[in-house]
């Protein structure tokens, strides 16, 4: 075997495991998201007693839902593209869009962990009031975003380079 397959192999397994974990972890927090949403409106509009918690937590659990949704989205090919326009050109014409694409999403994930590394870093020390806990917390699922967006860009690169095909996470 080659090195390149032996690499390739192990940087797509490893690549689709973590998308298949940042997937559950989105789900997760989706479900979680309801519980909490269904929660507090219960209270508010059931027994006028509406914790002051539940906005935050939905908030950080909205964030996390949107930032591992979209990094599972770069790994499986499923973002908004405009396939039937691309798809008018040759194979190498389309082979470049997609390189064009990868790489914007690799320039975007570093701004995603630029920004939200920058953003958790100057709110450290904030408290987010009710719930005890470092606003620095909010910014976790967007660095986290910034670091799975660059992983899987750079695989959907290789691969192009490579003339292979990423398998996706939920096939």
């Amino acid at each position: 075997m080659s090195g390149n397959k032996i690499f390739m192999d192990t940087f797509t397994a490893i690549s689709g495991f973590l998308s298949k974990i940042i997937m559950y972890v989105a789900c997760l927090c989706l479900a979680s998201l309801l519980c909490v949403v269904i929660y507090g409106v219960v209270l508010r509009y059931g027994f006028n007693d509406a914790p002051a918690y539940v906005e935050q937590v939905a908030l950080i659990l909205v964030i996390s839902v949107a930032m591992f949704g979209a990094s599972a989205g770069v790994r499986d090919a499923t973002h908004i593209g405009l396939d039937s326009f691309v798809n008018l050109f040759s194979k190498e014409v389309q082979k470049n869009c997609l390189l064009v694409v990868y790489f914007f999403s690799l320039v975007f994930a570093q701004f995603l962990l630029w920004g939200g590394w920058a953003m958790g870093k100057s709110t450290m020390d904030s408290t987010i009031p009710t719930l005890g806990i470092s606003e620095a917390y909010r910014y976790l699922p967007v660095v986290l975003a910034g670091v799975l967006i660059t992983i899987f860009s750079i695989e959907h690169m290789l691969a192009i380079f490579l003339k292979r095909q990423v398998v996706k996470s939920w096939n």
